[in-house]
């Protein structure tokens, strides 16, 4: 609760929320942020929530041309249970509609920390654990959650689902778990795990990965196969009541997850009963990981040949040009490589988690918890032995323990992907603080320490309980020290939100358009008239779709040299009535040269040659956002200025009869 209102605080200070009118509140919504809010308010405008949904199933409102079954392809099931909620509950009587929806985000960011605070707890057996991994996650929080720069995103409402789930399935690994909280764990671990499912498209490739954690600790036998199974049952479970719930969502039955656990439940079948421990039983094991990768890629193309889906092609071609396999000129994929989220973390991310400490300890941890889980595994295939029921503190092998196993796999796969893409660091670094704050607090990790250093100088099992009070201790004070008057300044400086251009552009809309006009212009742009204005728009800032992102490179040709009547044809064949022009992107410096909308474009139309290192430009036409505003023929036999300011430039699209040749 206090993080939620420290949260909701912050918000407030930084863009003085209250004391704004509603469009410029609703102006803070950016991108596909301003899309979600805006079905969120169209279910409240509805007459009854069964006609709001047959509206956002059917939709023809947004996008020209186009009718979209916005619930389906956006995954608005948030908005839906939030719109249900705020009239269910009689809240139009107490709280505005945009403090309902940010509350209900806020609140779970709070039910995030408190999963990650509980799961710390359990693997340490201490609750300081997590209060350092709160505190961790608050003081790192530029790189554990995106809340603050955008609250509608679909990742903001699952992975509070997720760090539930975790939590629950590290309570379902323990060996010394009794009866009833087994029953608990199982029972949350299915709910959170169906609820992740169904708030965000992408979640089925986070339980692809927390799948082969679980294979790889079921491989080496280093816990109950009879558990992992279960929790392979869930996800059946949760992929098939998704696929119904979802109008019959096919990406769910192509998913890897689907085939990966269908699998390995094969696999079990055909494994047959052979001692523990003997040579032949180590051949199976190899066997059986061949089978179980060689039958989830049989079964994932045989899905894909018989199973109807959308290919999402322009994802396949992503990760071919940014691992070196392919080069394109193609816009859309050149943009999406520029994007900072899609690129290598910066030396600015691993510098902020080192003045922080939590990548060194972090580092620690993982490296103690690592070595002693190999350790395990090689006693465990020579001697064919099973675990211990119970790991005592004198034993020193934290690696005996399989939800300590289970963590050091599940964060070596999400940090070797958050190495690659930046954006990913925000499904890594909450568990890096997790997994950081449990072992400064274990005092099993600190015995391990000592069993390697042969620690005789002191008794080790006194050592590691004091160390495991005194280094969290230590930390908690020195974060203190330093970082929580930088979190006080930061509730306390007033910051302004201030963007008069888009405000007035909005105004000018609302006030001077026609209810029936289409607007073309940056997909980004496009998104918050469609939640400041409800006019309709070309194109929006998706890119889950091939349609969508077509419509995008379409549209982003005003920022090229291409002639007026190439621009006049794209725009009329959308049906769009005006063309917004933006001055920053027609205009755009940029940081890096050859990733500015404007480079792209021209690399992408072939107006730009590199011919041994040079470049050179070639085009018989001006850039049209350039031209345009000039006022001279061909343009103004195009396109009529209506509107401008500082910072956007509308232009009615005329009803031209014939072209010249």
């Amino acid at each position: 609760m206090m993080y939620a209102l420290y949260l909701s605080a912050y918000h407030e200070r930084k863009f003085w929320f209250s004391n704004r009118q509603e469009l410029e509140r609703e102006i803070t919504f950016q991108g596909d942020s301003a899309i979600y809010y805006s079905y969120y308010k169209d279910m409240l405008k509805a007459p009854s929530f069964e006609r709001g949904i047959y509206e956002l199933t059917h939709n023809n409102k947004t996008v020209s041309l186009k009718t979209i079954n916005a619930v389906q392809q956006m995954s608005l099931y948030p908005e839906l249970i939030a719109s249900v909620l705020y009239q269910a509950t009689g809240s139009n009587e107490i709280i505005e509609p945009v403090y309902f929806y940010i509350g209900i985000v806020f609140g779970l960011q709070g039910i995030y920390v408190t999963a990650l605070f509980v799961t710390s707890w359990l693997m340490s057996g201490t609750w300081l654990a997590g209060m350092l991994t709160v505190a961790w996650f608050i003081i790192n929080r530029v790189d554990t959650t995106r809340i603050e720069y955008s609250i509608p995103l679909r990742e903001n409402w699952a992975l509070p689902y997720f760090a539930c789930q975790v939590a629950a399935l590290t309570g379902y690994l323990k060996s010394n778990l009794n009866s009833y909280g087994e029953r608990f764990c199982y029972l949350l671990m299915s709910a959170s795990t169906y609820t992740f499912m169904m708030m965000w498209e992408y979640s089925h490739y986070l339980l692809f990965l927390q799948a082969i954690s679980l294979f790889l600790l079921d491989s080496f036998s280093l816990e109950q196969s009879d558990k992992v199974h279960e929790v392979y049952k869930i996800y059946i479970f949760s992929l098939f009541l998704g696929y119904l719930l979802q109008f019959e969502n096919s990406a769910l039955l192509v998913s890897p997850l689907l085939s990966f656990v269908i699998a390995l439940m094969l696999a079990k079948c055909l494994q047959l009963n052979v001692k523990k421990g003997t040579f032949v039983a180590k051949i199976m094991k190899v066997i059986n990981f061949y089978l179980v990768c060689t039958l989830t890629v049989t079964l994932n193309i045989i899905m894909k040949m018989f199973v109807p889906h959308k290919e999402n092609g322009h994802m396949l071609k992503f990760l071919e040009v940014k691992f070196g396999l392919n080069v394109t000129k193609n816009f859309t994929m050149n943009w999406l490589l520029c994007q900072e989220s899609l690129q290598a973390p910066s030396q600015e991310f691993f510098l902020r988690l080192t003045q922080s400490s939590l990548l060194p300890f972090y580092i620690l941890v993982l490296i103690t918890c690592f070595f002693s889980m190999i350790q395990v595994i090689f006693r465990r295939i020579n001697s064919g032995k099973s675990l211990k029921e119970t790991v005592t503190l004198e034993d020193g092998q934290i690696g005996e323990r399989p939800e300590i196993i289970y963590h050091v796999i599940h964060t070596i796969l999400l940090g070797s992907l958050a190495m690659i893409i930046e954006g990913l660091k925000y499904l890594w670094t909450p568990y890096v603080c997790m997994l950081a704050a449990f072992g400064v607090c274990s005092p099993e990790l600190w015995m391990t320490l000592f069993k390697w250093l042969r620690l005789r100088t002191v008794h080790p099992v006194l050592l590691a309980l004091i160390l495991s009070m005194a280094v969290p201790t230590i930390i908690g004070l020195s974060l203190w020290k330093e970082f929580f008057p930088r979190l006080m300044t930061e509730l306390m400086e007033l910051q302004e939100f201030y963007d008069p251009d888009t405000v007035e552009l909005m105004t000018w809309i609302k006030r001077q358009a026609p209810v029936a006009a289409v607007f073309a212009g940056s997909p980004q742009l496009m998104g918050v008239i469609k939640l400041c204005t409800g006019w309709m728009v070309t194109s929006l800032p998706l890119y889950n779709d091939d349609d969508l992102l077509k419509r995008n490179e379409n549209i982003y040709q005003i920022y090229s040299k291409r002639s007026a009547e190439d621009i006049y044809k794209i725009l009329t064949s959308y049906k769009a009535n005006y063309l917004i022009v933006e001055d920053a992107i027609c205009s755009e410096v940029g940081p890096v040269r050859g990733c500015r909308v404007k480079d792209l474009l021209d690399i992408a139309n072939g107006h730009v040659v590199c011919e041994e290192g040079d470049k050179i430009t070639y085009s018989k036409h001006g850039r049209f956002c350039h031209e345009v505003k000039i006022n001279y023929s061909p343009y103004v036999n195009y396109f009529t200025r209506v509107y401008w300011n500082r910072s956007y430039f509308v232009y009615k699209i005329n009803t031209v009869i014939s072209f010249q040749s």
